[in-house]
């Protein structure tokens, strides 16, 4: 049993579907009672506040994005000594909603590394108006929709929750 009082939330996103869903899972988080902060993973400072973390990263090209992966790589001593979650966003389909899609090798890595309890992959948003080249080639190509399944995140801060409220895996 876990022994977590505060949790981090904390994520690297590029254009902000990654942020949304840490912000959910944070919501789901605090509706059972637990202190939650959601943090973008590149203005954490100090993780002596935080007994537990969920770190989430949006996925391109199989690799996290650079500031939860450089977040995962610093901390990795102060990571050894909380209970951490990871999730990642990306495919832009409705793949993560109908299969658990594991980790990418570098992802699977830093769950090794900071002896994660879990890693879930959630679909990700690729919205019309981005502005960046590889971005708006996806769009031409029809890739863009918002493939985050707000019922599977929501399930997954449940589970995370009941592992930090001492009640065991939420059903």
């Amino acid at each position: 049993m876990l022994t977590a009082q505060r949790v981090l939330v904390t994520y690297g996103s590029k254009h902000g579907s990654t942020a949304d869903i840490a912000q959910w899972i944070g919501d789901v988080l605090r509706a059972r009672e637990i202190d939650v902060v959601v943090l973008p993973a590149s203005g954490i400072q100090d993780l002596e506040p935080y007994d537990a973390v969920v770190i989430g990263g949006g996925l391109d090209a199989g690799r996290w994005q650079k500031d939860a992966a450089r977040f995962a790589r610093r901390n990795r001593k102060e990571l050894d000594r909380r209970s951490v979650w990871l999730f990642s966003s990306g495919p832009l389909d409705p793949s993560a909603s109908e299969r658990e899609i594991p980790p990418p090798k570098a992802v699977a890595r830093i769950a090794e590394r900071v002896h994660a309890r879990g890693h879930m992959t959630f679909g990700g948003r690729l919205a019309e108006d981005s502005d960046d080249f590889l971005t708006r080639r996806l769009v031409a190509d029809g890739r863009s929709g918002d493939f985050r399944d707000r019922e599977q995140i929501r399930a997954w801060g449940e589970h995370i929750a009941a592992e930090v409220n001492h009640t065991g895996p939420a059903g």
